[in-house]
């Protein structure tokens, strides 16, 4: 039986007519054809034979190699480790064309299914833009031996029409009978609230004061689906590196419009080729054989047909020629004049001149760094959940999901521009999605009223402590009344033990509530934390009508604010990773890792050439210049956009230097660490607080998604106390390095939040750091854990307190702690990234998300 074709073309030759028309009649030089045209019926018989017949065409068989080895794992991981399917599930390719590396997909989507039935649970669609073709691919699938594999399983069906009107096909329900169940993505990139997904509240971040009637006991026992979570999962495939022929900011576009749903199990399997040498690159797309070129010419039969004439253009009096632009990393194929001509337009009659060796751009292909593949998934909303590459490295498979919340790229500064300047109230709320996520969806009723960990207050307080500390700040700022009720200042603000180690408590102390009763109910907590933050939408409003002027003062209340906020997030976060597994609930709407398929790649993955590296003589700047005295000053607005702000121990700006010196690649990891804890460290260091030895002696390692087997996470850097990792260092024949030292580190080696670096909720888990290279730019990532130096947390020349919050760096100048610089996981790119940042813990504490590397003095 014929596949089912649906027919989505919204369109009908003209559009294609007008691009045609557009692009000749650019002047010299900049005249185009769309790319689209290559691919008409025998255009994809003929890139069918490009796949077949040429070995320089390494993208193909990168990709096919990729599926044949790794279907069973990518599949697995598009269902979130599930062994079997859901019914009505969808899988869309996008641009089908011959099938043949498809068939490996499908044929692991069929194992998914261990009995057929009359009604396949799974339905494929390959999108294409020609009706016959696709009829033809679906036809010999449906012959082949794959076809028996997939019968009640996996049914087949055609759709054509372009990308977008497939996509619009999809948005507007017409899988599943006109039902609107995968809407426009636009809607998710914008949403930052989490539904009715929390088991301890039944309402959305942005309707809190709803639930101020609400009975607790209703909230802790709400249903934690969802209309939307219960539609079965959209999957779509894009393979062959089809993202290339979209320029940079139109592949975002293009990405982002994606209907996949926020925080869903909807995936997207993308194709990228990776930035590979020029000679590589454009042999592969101009072969000796000529198949590629036959290929690009056809493009201009296709050109005239569509404009009414087959023979418009002389293929004689045409060559073809490509270029890679390393610097762009970006492939060209054009069409090139063999000498002056002039062509007619069939439908208008205007005459087309080209001159000779003018070219004519057909196609251009762009390929993809570390830094543009991170950098194009945060502007796409869309997060990686892991990635496949061929053996010899030149192409990856990448499956990604978009996610419930994520944080964007910060943006490029200017003189009158900061990124670490006043967050904008967007900032504010991709904040408060992070913090919802935490506070009220991974915490259960049952822990409301505990202590994840001992001189910790219970979970129920962070919820309160956040809002009543930015509610007090703007009080003061604004000179108005405390948002209400009025005693939850003392219950909030006050009451945190000043014998904790914790950079983000806050000062004078008092007794909190002793008995659960006496605490205020989650409901209210909730209801006046949505008042607090209405209450600082309008201060934004106000600023922007010009009604309330952006002083200093405010600007840096608004900063403190955010920062503290994001602090808090990563400090009740580490707490509750103590109880993972055993109270604390995984982060919804985050694909569970694909741990055996993660720990494949990761061992596999590329090592330093060497261990360490040396550094200096160097000049290194910590610090800036952010002087809260001048707030103060009412005639100092001007230079707000522009100004860097960031805490008291930041300033001022200072220059120290460095000694030649040696420093590893990595910090320590886990496996690195077992082996010296149960060898030459054993009974010098303590067991992390990070890892759990279960009966029978199996070491495991927290994660918010469960507790994982040490093997799993041995490349991760090691979770160790100051204490323990200095212990190891100085066994080794190091120590830890300098604050001045690991400042030059990061400066020269560390990608950033752009390149990859595991910051802002990338993954819920550590990674292993990587080194850099070649396609990297010599930069890498440490993993995702802050960093410990040898660095005492003390006073130095020109520290002045802060006068907003005096007791934020005073309160730890002990001599017991130490700086540690960097980030982990769940720090927010804006501090992570803002090279004065600084934070600390006290030395012998056994719970910070912080590791370290080893560095070694070099003798004079």
């Amino acid at each position: 039986m014929p596949a089912e074709i649906v027919h989505v073309h919204s369109a009908d030759g003209s559009d294609m007519s007008s691009q045609i028309v557009s692009g000749l009649m650019r002047p010299a030089g900049e005249k185009e054809i769309p790319t689209m045209l290559l691919y008409d019926e025998r255009g994809l018989r003929l890139y069918d034979d490009i796949t077949t017949n040429v070995p320089e065409y390494y993208l193909f068989g990168a990709e096919e190699e990729i599926l044949k080895n790794k279907a069973d794992e990518i599949v697995r991981a598009m269902h979130n480790g599930d062994e079997e399917v859901s019914t009505d599930e969808v899988v869309l390719e996008l641009g089908a064309g011959a099938l043949r590396k498809t068939s490996h997909i499908l044929l692991g989507l069929s194992r998914l299914v261990p009995n057929p039935s009359a009604r396949a649970p799974i339905t494929y669609y390959a999108l294409d833009l020609e009706e016959r073709e696709i009829a033809r691919t679906l036809g010999e699938i449906a012959s082949s031996d794959v076809g028996k594999h997939l019968e009640g399983r996996v049914e087949t069906k055609g759709m054509c029409g372009t990308y977008d009107d497939g996509l619009k096909y999809v948005e507007e329900g017409g899988l599943n009978g006109g039902r609107n169940t995968h809407i426009p993505s636009e809607m998710f990139v914008n949403r930052l609230g989490l539904g009715d997904i929390s088991p301890i509240s039944s309402e959305s971040a942005s309707s809190a004061s709803s639930a101020a009637e609400d009975d607790p006991d209703d909230e802790a026992t709400s249903d934690p689906s969802t209309p939307n979570e219960a539609q079965p999962p959209l999957h779509i495939l894009f393979l062959g590196s089809s993202l290339g022929n979209f320029n940079r900011e139109g592949a975002a576009d293009f990405l982002r419009s994606l209907p996949l749903r926020a925080g869903s199990g909807d995936t997207l399997l993308l194709g990228m080729d990776h930035d590979n040498g020029k000679d590589i690159i454009e042999e592969a797309y101009n072969d000796r054989k000529g198949y590629t070129k036959r290929f690009i010419m056809n493009g201009l039969r296709a050109a005239g047909r569509a404009l009414g004439n087959e023979e418009m253009f002389d293929e004689d009096k045409w060559e073809y020629v490509n270029y890679y632009n390393v610097a762009e990393r970006q492939h060209e194929a054009y069409y090139k004049s063999k000498c002056a001509q002039t062509v007619q337009d069939p439908s208008s009659k205007k005459e087309i001149s080209f001159l000779e060796d003018e070219t004519l751009k057909i196609e251009e292909s762009f390929k993809f760094s570390e830094i543009d593949a991170f950098t194009l998934f945060t502007k796409s909303n869309l997060r990686p959940i892991q990635r496949w590459s061929d053996t010899s490295n030149q192409y990856s498979l990448w499956l990604l999901e978009r996610p419930p919340f994520s944080f964007p790229l910060l943006k490029e500064p200017t003189p009158t521009f900061s990124p670490f300047g006043v967050p904008t109230l967007e900032d504010w709320e991709h904040l408060w999605a992070s913090w919802d996520c935490v506070t009220r969806s991974m915490i259960p009723p049952s822990m409301l009223y505990q202590k994840p960990i001992d001189l910790r207050h219970i979970c129920l307080f962070y919820l309160g402590h956040i809002p009543t500390f930015l509610d007090i700040h703007l009080s003061r700022l604004l000179n108005e009344p405390h948002t209400e009720p009025e005693e939850y200042k003392y219950i909030f603000e006050r009451g945190i033990d000043p014998n904790v180690d914790d950079p983000t408590i806050c000062h004078p102390h008092s007794d909190v509530p002793q008995k659960d009763e006496d605490w205020p109910l989650l409901s209210d907590i909730l209801a006046f934390q949505s008042r607090v933050r209405t209450r600082l939408s309008k201060v934004y409003a106000d600023s922007a009508s010009n009604a309330l002027p952006m002083t200093r003062r405010m600007a840096r209340v608004l900063c403190m604010t955010f920062e503290h906020e994001a602090l808090h997030v990563e400090t009740l976060l580490y707490m509750l990773l103590q109880r993972a597994g055993t109270g604390t609930l995984p982060p919804p709407g985050f694909t569970v890792p694909p741990w055996d398929s993660l720990a494949k790649s990761w061992d596999v993955a590329p090592k330093p050439k060497t261990e360490t590296v040396v550094l200096g003589p160097a000049s290194v700047v910590l610090g800036h210049d952010d002087d809260e005295a001048m707030d103060k000053d009412p005639h100092v607005e001007m230079d707000v956009d522009g100004h860097e702000f960031g805490w008291d121990n930041e300033h001022p700006r200072r220059e120290v230097n460095v000694n030649t010196f040696k420093i590893s690649w990595r910090p320590v990891t886990n496996g690195e660490f077992w082996e010296f804890w149960t060898g030459e460290g054993k009974g010098k260091v303590q067991f992390p607080a990070s890892w759990v030895q279960e009966k029978g002696g199996e070491v495991k390692v927290r994660t918010f998604h469960g507790l994982v087997p040490l093997k799993i996470a041995r490349h991760w850097p090691v979770l160790a106390s100051y204490n323990d990792l200095s212990t190891y260092a100085t066994v080794k024949g190091g120590r830890l390095p300098t604050e001045p030292e690991l400042h030059l580190f990061r400066e020269k080696f560390e990608s950033g939040y752009e390149g990859g670096a595991n910051l802002g909720f990338r993954n819920w888990h550590p990674i292993p750091a990587t080194t850099g290279g070649e396609r990297s730019a010599g930069k890498g990532s440490n993993g995702g854990v802050w960093e410990w130096t040898s660095t005492v947390f003390d006073r130095y020349e020109g520290f002045v307190p802060s006068e907003l919050y005096p007791g934020y760096s005073m309160d730890f100048f002990d001599d017991a702690h130490q700086v540690i610089l960097g980030g982990s996981y769940a720090t927010i790119p804006r501090m992570a990234e803002r090279k004065s940042f600084r934070n600390w813990y006290q030395r012998n504490y056994p719970y910070p998300w912080v590791g370290a590397r080893v560095a070694y003095d070099i003798p004079n």
